[in-house]
């Protein structure tokens, strides 16, 4: 009986599959390997290579695999997808730009592609590029409201701008949707601050933060429940023997939404020896697989050390897709690894930890003023919740402070703007690092960065961001009132 070879490399295929769903990734990149040698000219195979490789962090061969399965079929959305990820992940700037084209062409009609073409050039600095693609398509689909809040979120808006008329009529368009409320009045308030219309700019949010709200309700019991669950876990956890840490290094910067964060990373990462990892939020992820979800996560104590291993060993592949090859230390600035210092601390015996402090009032401002993706940050839409959240962090904190005293360096985000020099060396040094000049022209760094907060990296540190509280400290009043007594620093 003879085996059909196309049914044998379908088996062989689902097998490879199966086993990365496990996590056995190195197995599964394996069987690839050897289907790519029986069955060249099949892109699926090169189109999974690629994958495996990214979460093995092999960009070289995630490069080649999936320029291969381009080759085979250029016009498939899934392998083109991964040949943008992968070629951004790699800085080809014009290659990204290219696939990006080809998607658009796919569908020339649809606003999806469009607008993620436009988002990439904001990440890579091309602000003027990005603003002509989004009017462009603001023009063909007015009534498109994410349209008008990704642009914003990226000029300035001028008083004689008609994209503010176009914004007022979609705001009053009697079928905008919940989402579609939400996404023009962040836009206005945008506006109304841009050109000075203050008193305008606290009715947008409310009307933008009620539809997010809709949209995805806070549990505040859920994250209270989470967050000491999570911290009694690990109650007396020690330092794991014979620990080696992550390979790279990893140098956590860790901080509330819009609390400066991205800045730190970025002043970090222009180091030679460090890459930007971003939110990679691998970290609490890989704890609750292993040890339990949140208030269910076992006591770290009592676990075998052999598990307290296999957390390091999985947490380095998780990072491996974010990371640089030959760069020995890379950035995570995922807001939630603050829960699990004490797990991180005992693990990691090669990582860094670095806590960054904001006003919280301007903390707050903030936060209340920004769309966060969806069903992330839920307690944004309501300035009480916000207090609680960030009394929350600072008590956690606080915590660890006690608990593992000399393992993290905290800064406060206006000591930074204020003397960025003196603040900028002194994180290099608690990163474990010696100086460079560079680290203090990280905002001409080329790469893209993926956060709210990318155009001001793009830019020297400013201090125009200090204290901008004061202009809506009546309209702050819930948070205020919520915040009682608690000394601001």
């Amino acid at each position: 009986m003879h085996t059909n070879p196309l049914q044998a490399v379908k088996t062989t295929y689902d097998k490879a599959l199966t086993l990365a769903r496990q996590g056995d990734v190195v197995q599964a990149a394996g069987l690839l390997d050897g289907l790519a040698l029986q069955a060249p000219n099949l892109p699926e195979i090169h189109y999974q290579r690629a994958r495996m490789a990214a979460r093995l962090g092999d960009q070289e061969k995630r490069l080649r695999a999936i320029d291969r399965a381009l080759e085979l079929r250029g016009s498939e959305p899934a392998i083109l997808t991964e040949a943008i990820a992968a070629h951004t992940a790699a800085d080809h700037h014009d290659i990204v730009l290219s696939l990006l084209d080809q998607m658009i062409a796919l569908d020339p009609k649809a606003i999806k592609p469009q607008a993620e073409k436009a988002l990439y050039l904001q990440t890579a600095g091309q602000f003027d590029e990005s603003e002509k693609m989004l009017r462009k398509l603001q023009k063909k689909h007015p009534h498109d409201a994410e349209l008008y809040r990704m642009l914003a979120t990226t000029i300035r808006i001028q008083p004689n701008d008609p994209m503010i008329g176009a914004m007022r009529r979609l705001a009053n368009h009697p079928k905008l949707s919940v989402q579609g409320r939400m996404h023009i009045n962040f836009a206005l308030a945008k506006a109304m601050e841009d050109t000075k219309n203050f008193d305008k700019v606290f009715g947008h949010l409310h009307r933008a933060n009620k539809a997010q709200a809709d949209l995805w309700p806070d549990d505040a019991t859920g994250r209270k429940t989470e967050y000491s669950g999570v911290l009694a876990a690990q109650t007396g956890l020690n330092p794991v023997s014979e620990a080696k840490g992550t390979t790279p290094g990893l140098i956590f910067v860790t901080g509330l939404p819009r609390s400066g964060t991205t800045l730190v990373e970025q002043i970090i990462a222009s180091h030679s020896q460090v890459h930007a990892g971003g939110e990679m939020a691998v970290g609490l992820r890989t704890a609750y697989e292993l040890f339990g979800k949140s208030h269910e996560m076992r006591l770290l104590s009592q676990e075998p050390q052999g598990k307290l291993h296999d957390f390091a060993q999985q947490l380095t592949t998780a990072i491996q897709p974010f990371a640089k090859s030959a760069t020995p230390y890379l950035t995570d600035k995922s807001i939630m690894a603050f829960l699990i210092y004490g797990l991180l601390h005992a693990s990691l015996p090669n990582a860094r930890f670095i806590v960054v402090h904001r006003d919280p009032r301007d903390i707050a401002l903030s936060i209340y003023k920004n769309h966060f993706n969806a069903g992330t940050h839920r307690y944004a839409n309501d300035l009480a919740s916000i207090a609680d959240v960030i009394k929350s962090f600072r008590e956690i904190v606080r915590h660890w402070r006690e608990t593992l005293p000399d393992r993290f360096v905290e800064i406060r985000y206006e000591d930074l703007v204020d003397d960025p020099e003196t603040q900028s060396k002194r994180l290099i040094a608690a990163a474990g690092l010696d100086w460079e000049d560079e680290c203090l022209n990280f905002h001409k760094k080329s790469g893209t960065v993926k956060t709210l907060s990318l155009h001001q990296v793009r830019q020297p540190i400013y201090k125009s961001s200090a204290a901008a509280w004061r202009r809506y400290e009546t309209e702050l009043k819930p948070f205020i009132d919520a915040w009682g007594d608690t000394p601001w620093d």
